[in-house]
């Protein structure tokens, strides 16, 4: 599994994921890489692949012995949204990562090799260097926004970094009758994935399988846990985040109906942001959101400012564009849908979907 690619200037091969030391070699990479993210590295690519049964891929550039560049990759195959080949699956980030001097092209080329080897009429990076707007690519610009801002020093500063009216919010849930854990456990995932599941039923959304969050929680170790928020002793709210390189990411998260009269998703992301200071970060990074959504309001009401994203795609010559657009009308009628199935019928054939998403 490492066959080359010999673009003029730079020389890209396809990694051997199979052999441990080359996946060390790219987790040191992306360590080290100052754009470098979670999505990146092989915990994340190699185990949602596994878990979705889909395949995880890495095209990598070396100079002097050392690695120079990476692509990160998940060929994801679904009877109802097609084949695409992303960087990096079910993730927000995950694009191409080059040191200064190495060729970025010599990769927009080797990857649309691979998408042809592996039958892919679409080819999707998110983040990264991108390629210009030709030869079949295209730049989508602003349809998501990012949202991110350091840490306070201490717990009352905190509260007073978040504007008024969502201050107000948060003081209410900390005098309502709630409880916070933090862990990693099977019992922490399973307490987690009942919310979550609730919570993608209500958005309209098929459910990621919970092999797929536990294969994530285990391959990043102590880099990532999950906080549940309960009431009478039944979990409401949780959340399920990353941390890398000093920011925490509050990645799988949502909450049941009675979340919101309990004000439960206001404690969860406050003591998110406590209990990441505890653990030694410095940066709160609140994830994206689709511009002008009911969650990009939600995180501009914390405080939050928008970063506008530009994600790119390549679309082979003949094939249709992949829409996953849940505003677009086809989407946003599955999405109607979907809200209306009993939760027993949703978990059920959520998992089943989801893991073609991407």
């Amino acid at each position: 599994m490492n066959s080359p690619f010999a673009p003029v200037g730079t020389h890209v091969r396809l990694a051997d994921l199979s052999d441990r030391g080359e996946r060390a070699r790219i987790d040191d990479f992306v360590l080290a890489h100052p754009l470098g993210t979670p999505f990146h590295r092989p915990a994340w690519f190699c185990s949602v692949a596994e878990a979705t049964g889909n395949a995880a891929l890495a095209l990598v550039a070396e100079r002097a012995g050392a690695l120079s560049g990476l692509l990160p990759l998940d060929c994801i195959a679904s009877p109802i949204f097609g084949r695409v080949l992303a960087s990096s699956g079910f993730a927000v980030d995950g694009g191409l990562l080059v040191q200064d001097g190495v060729d970025p092209q010599a990769f927009f080329d080797a990857v649309r090799e691979l998408a042809e080897r592996y039958s892919c009429p679409t080819v999707e990076l998110r983040g990264g260097l991108l390629p210009q707007a030709e030869g079949g690519w295209a730049l989508q610009d602003g349809s998501h926004c990012t949202f991110a801002r350091p840490l306070a020093e201490d717990d009352e500063a905190e509260l007073t970094a978040i504007p008024r009216k969502q201050r107000a919010e948060v003081r209410k849930s900390l005098s309502a009758d709630l409880e916070v854990h933090a862990g990693r456990g099977e019992d922490a995932l399973a307490e987690h994935y009942r919310v979550f599941c609730e919570s993608y039923r209500n958005l309209g959304t098929p459910v990621f399988p919970r092999k797929l969050l536990g294969a994530v929680l285990r391959a990043f170790g102590e880099d990532a846990d999950i906080l549940t928020v309960r009431h009478e002793g039944q979990a409401v709210a949780s959340v399920l985040s990353l941390y890398h390189k000093g920011t925490v990411m509050p990645y799988w998260g949502g909450g049941t109906w009675a979340a919101r009269r309990l004000r439960a998703n206001e404690r969860m992301y406050f003591e998110l942001m406590l209990h990441a200071r505890r653990k030694g970060m410095h940066s709160f990074d609140f994830g994206r959101s689709k511009t002008h959504s009911g969650a990009y309001h939600y995180k501009r009401n914390w405080g939050f400012e928008p970063r506008a994203l530009t994600y790119a795609s390549w679309t082979a010559p003949g094939a249709a564009m992949r829409d996953m657009n849940p505003q677009s009308a086809k989407r946003a009628l599955q999405v109607r849908l979907w809200q209306r199935l009993p939760l027993g019928i949703a978990n059920r054939l959520g998992p089943l979907i989801a893991r073609g998403i991407g």
